[in-house]
Formats: C-alpha cells, structure tokens, sequence
C-alpha cells in the first residue's frame, strides 16, 4: 500500500522528534545517575562529621591531599589563637542551634600550632546591625585544644561581593584571602579552615560556636525530572502535530 503524502511529510518531523527526546531521557537518566553519587556522596560525608575527632592534617599533608577527601572531617587542634585581628566574614544564620541568629559574621581567628602552622579557626556566629557587630569574647589565651570540622577553601562565586577590607568585612572563608588580610605569611597559612564545636562558646555568648551547617545542594532529581518531562512533552507535541496532519490529508479535496 503506498504511503500518502500526509504521512511521506511526516518523516523528517518523526526524526527530528525522535532525536530530540533521545538527547532529553539520556540528560535525565545522566541526572539519575548523578543522583546516586551526590547521594552516596553526602551520606559518606555526613558520616564523617560524626566520627571521633582526629589530629588535624599538618600544612604538607593537606597541600598533598585532595581538598574533597578532607572536607567536612572532624578534626582537633592543639596550639594558640593568635594576638592579631580576627577576619569577620559574612554570614547569614538561619535557624540556629544557639540563641542568635540572622545576619551577622563569622569570626575567623588564626590559630598557631607547634609545628608553626596557622589554621583560621571560625569561633563562631556574631549578629550585626549594619556595621555595627554585638559584642563579643576576645579569643581564649594560653594554649588551647579545640575540636571542630574541617572545611575545605570556600570558592568565590560570580555573584560574591567584593571583600570591603576598609569595613572589615569578607565574603568567603578562604584561609588565603584571610591571611593577606590580617597579614599572615601565606606560606605558614594551611589550606583549610576548622569550625569550632559548640564547647569554644564563651560564657557571654557570642561568638556563638558549633554552628556548622552541613549543607550540599542536590537538585539532581529535579534536573532529571525536568528532562524527562521536557521529553514527555515532545512526543505529546509530535503525536498532536501528526494526528492532525494526517486527518488533514485523509479529508478529500473539493
């Protein structure tokens, strides 16, 4: 049976239709596939927060070592805070474990151990109103054993302000942009930071410690959701475009 000319102009439409909700299912099953590993991933790392604290990783060992395999370990240090400036960086605490909360800074404050290297330590979460900080503990003296968790250098993004160091104010934890701006040698600074535990809180109050949040995005199942809907959708639009073409040549011309 020869096939009509409704359904001959039908070809090239089905093979584009056909290629374009190929390439939508492999995006989402890619975005399943991503799913898995980012959750795999954030079980391995919420784990490691709960583990017993270990020794922090020395300056040789965390340059060596691969940022993401240090990330969010809890870890302790032994040594001094450092009789220099703190870095306030900005921060907005939302639904916190302590008493204080909304936007504020977290205090980042060097801290010395005895092999001469020098870990910024968040102390913890102070509010603000404008640029005005409540007030808040000095660092403990004397030699100080803290336990905290490890985080990894935080990257700064395309919207991230510009650091304000003429208001003391920074827009990410990074242990090398904190140490030109207390004027550390950067070559003592380790490559990480250490939220401290809730036990570095001081009897004022502030700043107020053990405010880590574990947070990793996973919109993996949203993308893939999204694509295979997208990919739904074109062969809902294709089948549409069809039954109306071939009703319209099966309809005798006058």
């Amino acid at each position: 049976m020869a096939m009509s000319s409704a359904a001959r102009g039908l070809i090239l439409p089905a093979i584009a239709a056909a290629i374009v909700t190929t390439i939508l299912v492999s995006l989402g099953t890619w975005q399943v596939r991503r799913l898995a590993w980012k959750t795999d991933l954030i079980t391995t790392l919420t784990a490691r927060t709960r583990l017993a604290p270990v020794v922090a990783p020395t300056l040789a060992e965390a340059r060596a070592a691969d940022p993401q395999a240090l990330d969010w370990l809890a870890v302790r240090l032994t040594g001094r805070f450092l009789a220099v400036s703190d870095a306030p960086v900005h921060a907005v605490l939302g639904e916190p474990r302590g008493r204080f909360g909304g936007p504020g800074v977290w205090i980042m404050t060097p801290f010395a151990r005895d092999d001469g290297s020098i870990v910024f330590v968040n102390r913890g979460f102070v509010p603000s109103r404008g640029r005005d900080l409540a007030p808040h503990a000095a660092p403990p003296t004397g030699e100080t054993t803290l336990a905290g968790i490890l985080r990894r250098p935080e990257p700064r993004g395309a919207h991230t302000p510009v650091d304000d160091p003429a208001h003391r104010l920074w827009f990410v934890r990074d242990p090398a942009v904190l140490a030109a701006a207390v004027g550390l040698e950067a070559s003592r600074v380790a490559p990480y930071t250490v939220d401290a535990s809730a036990d570095l809180t001081p009897a004022e109050g502030l700043p107020q410690a053990g405010e880590t949040r574990f947070s990793y995005p996973n919109d993996h199942l949203g993308y893939a959701v999204t694509w295979y809907g997208l990919a739904l959708a074109c062969v809902g639009v294709f089948a549409v475009f069809a039954r109306r073409r071939l009703r319209a040549g099966s309809i005798p011309q006058g």
